[in-house]
């Protein structure tokens, strides 16, 4: 099991209030600046990775569900790479998981419809971090 780098039990509950909070610019470069570009397009559903940095520097703006996305895929990502670290978080998106049916993570953020296909998303992360930090999801 790897060192967890985080102690603060609190880190759930930020992490929760930056995905609802925070402008989705600070979001999208979050996410490109840990997972990648073509991955941060990939999950928020669009498919042109560039259209991300146009997001970063607020030249355009996403429409709503992938807004919706991005903040789903920034609370994920969050959380893995405080338990884990980025390449973690990137074998987690794109690896079959039990809890959403067999589909990779990635695969049920970019193809969601409504944001409740993404409701499972947030409890199957937590499945995973809770082996590495305990404290990080427990209930506050």
């Amino acid at each position: 099991m790897p060192a967890a780098k985080v102690q603060d039990s609190s880190l759930r509950g930020i992490v929760e209030r930056e995905a609802t909070t925070l402008g989705i610019p600070t979001i999208a470069g979050y996410l490109q600046s840990q997972l990648g570009q073509k991955i941060t397009a990939y999950l928020s559903g669009v498919d042109h990775a560039k259209t991300v940095g146009l997001w970063i520097s607020k030249s355009a703006e996403p429409r709503d569900l992938p807004k919706t996305r991005l903040r789903y895929a920034y609370q994920a990502a969050r959380l893995l790479i405080e338990a884990y670290d980025a390449e973690t978080a990137k074998a987690w998106f794109f690896g079959s998981n039990a809890l959403l049916d067999d589909e990779a993570p990635a695969y049920v953020l970019r193809h969601a419809r409504t944001p409740d296909d993404l409701r499972l998303v947030i409890p199957a992360v937590r499945n995973l971090v809770e082996a590495a930090v305990p404290s990080l999801v427990e209930a506050h």
